[in-house]
């Protein structure tokens, strides 16, 4: 496993059958973008990957265990992370019924299975995500 240079944490979209994976975050002024319309990921912990770090991060937030063949897009954001690190980004497709099996952490205020369109379009989302969300959609559509 190659070292990877410090990041801040990753996200990512899960994807099954055009429909989107999010959650409403915590609406603690304490916390960055309170109330808004997320998607699993987070923070590093140790020394994980940052591939590692999204897939734990959907294990704790939503009970899902993906298998990293379900990856089909990374890209990481120079300098865009907590404290000017990099931040990571990967869009996962899963299979059909996957969502079925969520058992909502901890975290955050409720989940919601959504249309891609649907999560593009809220005005209460984080944004720099529906612009990465955007972006993976633009390049698979080349």
């Amino acid at each position: 496993m190659p070292p990877y240079p410090p990041f801040s944490g990753a996200k990512i979209a899960v994807l099954c059958e055009g429909q989107l994976l999010t959650y409403q975050r915590d609406d603690k002024p304490t916390i960055p973008w309170p109330g808004l319309w997320d998607l699993p990921g987070g923070g590093r912990e140790g020394k994980e990957t940052p591939e590692q770090c999204a897939l734990r991060e959907t294990e704790e937030e939503f009970g899902l265990t993906l298998d990293p063949a379900c990856i089909v897009w990374t890209r990481v954001y120079p300098g865009q992370g907590m404290h000017g690190l990099d931040t990571w980004f990967f869009v996962a497709e899963v299979p059909a019924g996957c969502f079925a099996q969520v058992v909502f952490g901890d975290e955050g205020q409720r989940w919601q299975v959504m249309s891609v369109a649907a999560f593009l379009a809220l005005t209460d989302a984080v944004g720099p995500l529906q612009q990465r969300l955007c972006q993976f959609f633009a390049e698979v559509e080349e």
